[in-house]
């Protein structure tokens, strides 16, 4: 039996337990981790019995790649009874039907349509489901993850040497990129969040690093144009100034997240303190990463260590611009759960993914941190990112 084939059935048996008739995945992502393809279409896992995936393109990739039924989309007026002669519980006509899907990322038109599509039909909200089953990842996903730290390990130690005083930032994300394709990194970091985007990852020095964004993190960048207001500029490096590189890599679809601070020459004292402290969190941080601590408790605990040091105004963001997570989980998209943040209630259980990332912002001076990926096992933790710790002076 498939992984595709076993993540079905854990997800109809889990809405045989809530009385749903199906379950309608629409998003793209989702609809790999359950059929193995990732075509544009519909797959519908009914509570009992085979799945359906409606292709519109490509069929012909589609029949070969995934795990389940494969049939033309065809015509919207026929949708609902295709997806109604699937469920068990829609055999007599006009049965209600219960049908849950991704609310969280299923535009307002496509849901419109649907409802139109399956009179009568109530839909429920899945996709919190979802995205917990997908918090446990199988070896084979852990595997793909551990390969992607290794690329970017091998990319960023290839690029160190070339760091030069004067070159723009985009100059050294170029290099790095450049280093991440030719070893397998597909060139996207997905993110589940509307409107977020996210590229490679961020390479910013000094002040540009502090400059904020609306990207949910600690550091935003300037980019290249207010089209794209995050990550890498035109700014040059220069010597002392924090250089923050946080890299992500795919392989396989699935995501690392990976952060190193890096200085031509030295710190000033100030910043290296706060780098200094970054490491004590996140090794403190480590010492805590045991199935069953409770996801809410190590942000709480980051924030009493980061307190106590003083740093508090410059933890994660600076001023209106702080965010308020510690880390966050992470495969194939880069913002899943669980979260390291207030009100995740989630104890920690073999098989998750965390990326742990503590951050100091100083407007005008630049972001200073450290960020490493974990695997929770049965007796405590994996790190799966290889990069030398420390701060790397070049």
């Amino acid at each position: 039996m498939t992984i595709f084939k076993q993540r079905q059935m854990w997800l109809q048996q889990e809405m045989i337990q809530r009385g749903w008739s199906g379950f309608l995945v629409t998003h793209h992502v989702d609809i790999y981790y359950y059929c193995g393809s990732m075509q544009t279409g519909y797959l519908f896992i009914p509570a009992e019995g085979e799945v359906l995936y409606l292709v519109r393109r490509s069929l012909v990739r589609a029949e070969e790649e995934a795990s389940a039924d494969v049939e033309a989309l065809g015509s919207w007026k026929t949708l609902g009874e295709r997806l109604r002669a699937r469920c068990a519980d829609g055999s007599a006509a006009g049965a209600a039907l219960r049908i849950a899907t991704e609310l969280d990322v299923l535009p307002v038109q496509l849901y419109l349509r649907l409802q139109t599509s399956l009179p009568g039909a109530v839909w429920e909200d899945g996709s919190l489901l979802v995205r917990e089953q997908r918090m446990i990842k199988s070896p084979d996903e852990v595997a793909a993850i551990r390969e992607a730290a290794r690329v970017v390990d091998a990319a960023l130690e290839t690029a160190i040497p070339h760091i030069r005083e004067g070159m723009a930032e985009f100059e050294l994300m170029a290099l790095i990129e450049h280093q991440l394709r030719l070893r397998g990194h597909q060139g996207l970091m997905r993110m589940r969040a509307y409107n977020s985007e996210l590229i490679t990852g961020m390479v910013a020095a000094g002040a540009a690093a502090a400059v904020p964004t609306y990207f949910d993190g600690p550091a935003g960048g300037t980019g290249l144009h207010p089209s794209s207001p995050q990550s890498s500029g035109r700014a040059p490096i220069r010597r002392g100034e924090p250089i923050l590189v946080d890299l992500g890599c795919m392989i396989d679809g699935y995501l690392i997240d990976q952060t190193r601070t890096l200085v031509i020459g030295d710190l000033d004292p100030e910043l290296q303190r706060a780098y200094d402290v970054a490491e004590e969190v996140l090794r403190a941080t480590e010492a805590r990463l045991q199935p069953g601590r409770i996801a809410e408790h190590l942000y709480l605990l980051a924030l009493d260590h980061v307190q106590e040091a003083g740093l508090s105004a410059h933890f994660m963001g600076y001023g209106a611009d702080q965010v308020k997570f510690l880390g966050h989980g992470i495969g194939l998209e880069i913002d899943e759960l669980p979260v390291l943040a207030k009100g995740f209630k989630y104890p920690l259980a073999p098989g998750m993914v965390i990326a742990i990332e503590p951050k100091f912002t100083f407007p005008g001076r630049g972001v200073v941190g450290i960020e490493d990926t974990y695997l929770i096992t049965d007796n405590g933790f994996e790190k799966l990112t290889m990069t030398r710790d420390g701060l790397i002076r070049v």
